[in-house]
């Protein structure tokens, strides 16, 4: 079983997502902070299923397949839902659009490079820009309780949105040799 525990953190934060998304758009206190708690249990299996899997040498061809779609899945439904709620709205949307292309271009990027034999690797900067990410997710689902979390997670979207765009164009600057042949 713990050779598979990576890949069942990973399955848990698929198979959470859909009670975040029923308890999302209620007004009562007790969801907001119930759909909060679950998504903080989500964001740390990102952070767990990878670190097990690295630091016990648990990798598995199905927690690579998996992985990194389940994080785009967690992230682009929750950020989807911001915008539906008017949580992110205005000018602010951009910000999830760009952070939503980045996601979709690396991925694209990192499949037509697997057949070469070339690896993208993840990146400290991108790791920061994760952790700004789901930060401001987080605020941002308590921000109907406490107006001022609603401010300081379109802060830490912005911090994440530049640091999407300085990630992303270092990706493809490291890619470049092989694109442009």
């Amino acid at each position: 079983m713990f050779q598979s525990l990576p890949n069942i953190l990973t399955l848990v934060r698929i198979g959470i997502l859909p009670f975040i998304i029923a308890l999302f758009f209620s007004v009562q206190a007790w969801a907001i902070w119930s759909c909060f708690g679950l998504y903080v249990v989500g964001a740390l299996t990102d952070f767990f299923d990878g670190w097990l899997a690295r630091t016990y040498n648990l990798t598995s061809e199905f927690g690579k397949f998996l992985d990194p779609i389940a994080d785009k899945i967690f992230v682009a439904s929750i950020m989807i839902m911001l915008i539906a709620s008017d949580r992110i709205e205005g000018i602010w949307v951009i910000c999830v659009v760009i952070i939503l292309m980045r996601e979709f271009l690396v991925a694209g990027l990192r499949e037509f490079l697997a057949p070469k034999g070339l690896k993208l690797p993840v990146t400290q900067l991108a790791k920061w820009k994760t952790a700004s990410q789901m930060i401001a997710i987080g605020l941002l689902i308590l921000g109907p309780l406490y107006s001022l979390l609603s401010l300081v997670g379109i802060v830490f979207l912005l911090i994440a949105c530049i640091l999407t765009i300085a990630t992303g164009t270092l990706y493809l600057k490291s890619a470049q040799h092989v694109l442009y042949q």
